[in-house]
């Protein structure tokens, strides 16, 4: 069994060094568990990813939000609630949750795990302070400042009530990120989401904390991919993203749900330009398999993904094309023949590994054909955007027959049949 590296290790000590193949792929505990997710869960979802996906090139595993929450149940946030912290006003994980955090080890047993499987660990943050370290001006680790002397209490996410941004003009915030971001460095984490920054609802683009964020993980020694979210990112700031960051969201979050899949065509045209290696426009996570176990997002809840199979085919290869990250959003536990299928797929793995240049070529408003280039190979996708079945003729290929919502793949001028087809 042969794995694919999706990006290489960086010198310890020399973060700038990190350099990416391509774009991650994983999981992340979002999309089926919302804020709620436990250790066994993380785990359960990592074994199955060593076992079925690490070969394919999926090797990431994400904790996401509020992993600090003992009383987290949904993806409904509780307002104001506590939240677990240190001495030195840094969130840790709740041990209600996660078992292995108690004596004050954070999630450095846990990292150790997923790093024994062969996978990478990673973890979302908000940006900023806890409102709960700030009320109680809890000290910063290695200086004389405080918590509320480096917060911005006009800085806040309006959709979650955690934390005030930090005031990029006093030098205790980037203090208190670099002591942050070691505390992470000490528990092995390879991956950051850090949320509220690419495009904060309120403030727009918070560029000095993703600048800020950005040297501390410089200082902090340890490589670490740095994803910026929610989005629609600004494209204003495409080359700022290029270059203090790895991953930043195209959209809000992303369901199970046609209309956001098609408007994603339009995103990925603006954006296919800014994709380079290293550095990556996100699509967000892939809503495939059981999903919305306990979250109340996306407009259900729990369910099997809404997209049918086609669309699923259609999704995957738009992300592959594009070189978008690949974060699986179901409980993998559950994933039925069809979902192991095209995560598997073979031409697709290959397409998403390989491509270094990728364009739309036509949208007439039923089809709409993207290229993808390689040293080796030419891919050609064909999509099919309609409510009804396209048949069209292709000067090499032939007659081609798509169905709705579905895609034709081309490699080489030959029609690839992908899983399902």
């Amino acid at each position: 069994m042969k794995t694919i590296k999706l990006y290489s290790e960086a010198r310890r000590g020399n973060v700038e060094t990190l350099t990416f193949k391509n774009a991650p792929k994983g999981w992340n505990s979002w999309d089926c568990y919302g804020a709620s997710v436990t250790e066994e869960e993380v785990l359960l979802n990592a074994e199955l990813m060593r076992d079925e996906l690490l070969e394919y090139g999926w090797d990431t595993v994400v904790v996401d939000i509020q992993w600090y929450e003992p009383t987290a149940d949904s993806s409904f946030y509780h307002k104001f609630t506590e939240l677990d912290m240190d001495e030195y006003s840094r969130l840790i994980p709740s041990v209600n949750r996660f078992p292995s955090a108690k004596d004050g080890q954070g999630f450095k047993a846990l990292g150790e795990k997923i790093h024994a499987m062969g996978l990478k660990f990673g973890i979302h943050i908000m940006r900023g302070i806890p409102r709960q370290a700030v009320h109680q001006n809890t000290p910063i680790k290695d200086s004389t400042y405080t918590a509320r002397e480096i917060a911005s209490a006009n800085s806040i996410a309006p959709w979650n009530t955690d934390m005030y941004g930090l005031d990029p003009d006093h030098p205790g915030s980037q203090v208190y990120y670099d002591s942050l971001f070691e505390l992470y460095a000490s528990w092995g984490v390879d991956y950051i989401k850090v949320d509220d920054i690419a495009d904060s609802k309120l403030y727009g683009t918070h560029l000095d904390e993703i600048k800020m964020i950005h040297k501390a993980i410089k200082n902090s020694g340890r490589p670490m991919v740095l994803s910026l979210s929610p989005g629609p990112a600004n494209i204003e700031y495409a080359e700022e993203c290029q270059e203090y960051a790895n991953l930043w969201r195209m959209t809000d979050d992303y369901w199970d749900i046609w209309e956001l899949l098609f408007g994603m065509f339009e995103r990925c045209r603006v954006w296919a330009q800014y994709v380079k290696e290293g550095s990556y426009p996100d699509c967000d996570m892939l809503p495939m398999g059981r999903i919305g176990i306990r979250s109340i997002d996306g407009g259900a809840t729990d369910r099997m993904t809404r997209f049918t199979q086609a669309e699923q085919r259609t999704m995957m290869t738009l992300w592959s094309i594009f070189g978008s990250p690949l974060m699986f959003g179901g409980d993998l536990r559950y994933n039925d023949d069809f979902t192991w299928g095209i995560l598997k797929d073979e031409t697709l793995t290959l397409m998403h590994r390989e491509v270094t240049s990728r364009r739309e070529v036509s949208n007439d408003g039923t089809l709409i054909t993207w290229e993808g280039i390689s040293q080796e190979h030419q891919y050609t996708a064909i999509f099919n955007v309609s409510d009804y079945e396209v048949t069209i003729a292709h000067p090499v290929a032939g007659k081609i027959t798509i169905a709705s919502h579905d895609v034709c793949l081309l490699k080489n001028d030959e029609k690839v049949t992908l899983y399902g087809q």
